[in-house]
């Protein structure tokens, strides 16, 4: 049998191995259009700012080495033009001879990946991407001197690795974001950190602005700013590499990536496709989805050489986990948001917490933000969000083995997890998750989103703020009224006959407060993740006005 691997990193070299370890006397060729078939571009970014010191550390194979352990025939530089599919054929060109040649296959498994949607360009202000070992080469020869002025496009996790990086070398950053928040995958309230950590180290943040123009030596934004820009890093986004599957006739998705089935066979049964450039089913809404995730594309190279080697194999659908870290702040992201959830219009509930890291009485302590939400009927985890300093890693992959589990929301208070006062808490926040879902759920606690607040107020209800006098005079929602939660059960009289939000720092307090009122007769209902989610959430786009108004205290 012989396979043709079109690409090579994750992917490709996942599929071009496995095959080699179940098929000792399979033919593998693998042709690369790149100079290198296997390095690790996560750590791109990592070696421009210098926490990866050495460029050899990228490169985790040659030629040479897969040749020498996998008995592998990989071509660099050689690029595929042409798929006959019913020829099973492959015309390929050798670019360091310009050599045309054509190669037969039996099966073969495009990993053709993705391109930035603007390609790398020069003139007075060069535009560069991060995708490839010779963009980060280019990118620190670029950085000559410390204060360059650099200006990054796109605010998703490319960009946001490129900010940290480039400010740990000396750069002067200037990032420039489409949408109204950074990291757009993540609801605003959650996203809302990220923001702050990237200013407070100095960068210029330019939200809803993009480039309409270049200039010598600066770039002018849609809004009409000027800003200095030696160069500028694309990190906008990407596009399914497609054109050569289409071109051959295979089906392409309604994402653009080509169209497969749960074994990444492509709309042609001797042709598989894996990667980048692939179309992914979604698990939480059954559709096509384009998820570029590096985990994904070497779990499916390797289930596509079972596939070829004659095993039964099939994927269950992606949720798309994904990490970042910038600076000092994490951020992690499942399956759907809040945003996606209402604009397909589909039920949830959804759950705000911000627990301890680790114990809180042994020292380190940080606090997490997590966002849970799930399906108020069958109670399916439908995606969470996480941000904090620490811990925020191990959380996220606890809620994704549980949905890829299928657990319920609930279920997640029931999981038996490691515990020490320097790793997490008795009630470990994964289970405070579920501690809390399950009363949202139920209606045991009533809630009420912060971005519903103004809605549910404009409709009569009266805000009770069950916080220290203390807490309230540091900060508080506008025409909010002040009974700290100890008080309270002694001053039910000077509460209003009207339906009640009440709401503490961070939801613990404010449920207490449900609980109690809600047993003596009132109807009432908890600011889901108290003031902190709600001024997270509100900021963005009212600072300002949040700032200047007055609150009323009842002493």
């Amino acid at each position: 049998m012989r396979v043709i691997v079109v690409g090579g990193v994750a992917g490709g070299m996942s599929t071009a191995t496995r095959l080699r370890r179940l098929d000792e006397s399979a033919q593998i060729v693998v042709l690369e259009r790149g100079p290198e078939v296997s390095y690790a571009n996560c750590g791109l970014p990592y070696y421009v700012g210098g926490a990866i010191a050495e460029r050899s550390s990228l490169l985790l194979q040659t030629p040479e080495s897969l040749h020498r352990r996998f008995r592998l025939d990989v071509r660099v530089r050689h690029e595929v033009t042409r798929i006959n599919l019913a020829a099973r054929t492959v015309e390929v060109i050798d670019l360091g001879s310009g050599i045309l040649s054509t190669e037969t296959y039996d099966r073969l498994v495009l990993a053709l990946g993705a391109r930035p949607h603007r390609e790398a360009s020069a003139g007075e202000v060069p535009f560069l991407s991060l995708r490839t070992v010779d963009d980060a080469d280019a990118i620190s020869a670029a950085l000559t001197r410390p204060g360059t002025p650099v200006v990054v496009v796109g605010g998703g996790y490319t960009g946001l690795e490129a900010v940290e990086n480039l400010v740990a070398r000396d750069a002067r950053v200037t990032l420039v974001h489409r949408g109204s928040q950074l990291l757009s995958p993540l609801d605003p309230e959650m996203a809302a950190p990220i923001a702050d950590t990237v200013r407070a180290h100095g960068v210029d943040v330019r939200l809803e602005t993009t480039i309409d123009r270049v200039e010598r030596g600066a770039v002018v934004l849609s809004d009409g700013a000027t800003v200095p820009a030696e160069f500028v890093i694309d990190a906008s986004g990407v596009v399914p590499e497609s054109a050569l599957a289409a071109d051959a006739g295979l089906r392409i998705g309604e994402t653009g990536g080509i169209a497969v089935d749960a074994s990444c066979r492509t709309s042609d049964p001797n042709v598989f496709a894996v990667g980048d450039g692939v179309e992914k089913t979604d698990l939480v809404g059954g559709g096509g989805a384009l998820i570029t995730m590096a985990g994904l594309a070497n779990r499916h190279g390797r289930m596509v050489a079972d596939v070829i080697a004659g095993r039964d194999r099939a994927s269950r659908g992606a949720i798309g986990t994904g990490i970042v870290k910038v600076f000092d702040t994490t951020a992690a992201k499942i399956g759907w948001s809040e945003k996606q959830l209402l604009s397909a219009g589909r039920a949830y509930y959804a759950v705000h917490i911000h627990p301890a890291s680790h114990a809180g009485y042994y020292p380190g302590a940080e606090t997490l933000s997590m966002k849970l939400l799930a399906d108020p009927d069958s109670d399916r985890i439908l995606g969470a969000q996480i941000t904090g300093a620490d811990g925020v890693d191990k959380r996220i992959d606890v809620i994704a083995t549980a949905m890829h589990a299928g657990l319920p929301a609930a279920e997640l208070a029931q999981l038996e997890l490691a515990y020490a006062p320097q790793f997490g808490s008795a009630k470990d926040a994964v289970n405070m998750l579920g501690y809390v879902a399950e009363n949202t759920r139920t209606g045991t606690t009533p809630t009420v989103q912060w971005h519903e607040l103004a809605e549910v107020r404009a409709a009569g209800a009266v805000l009770v703020d069950v916080r220290t006098p203390q807490e309230f005079g540091n900060g508080a929602i506008p025409g909010a009224i002040n009974i700290p939660l100890d008080e309270l059960r002694d001053r039910l009289s000077e509460l209003p006959a009207a339906p009640l939000v009440v709401h503490c720092q961070v939801g613990l307090r404010g449920h207490l407060a449900t609980r109690i009122l809600a047993q003596r007769g009132f109807e009432v209902r908890n600011l889901d993740g108290g003031y902190r989610t709600w001024k997270a959430g509100i900021e963005p786009t009212h600072a300002a006005a949040t700032e200047e108004a007055t609150s009323l205290a009842i002493s």
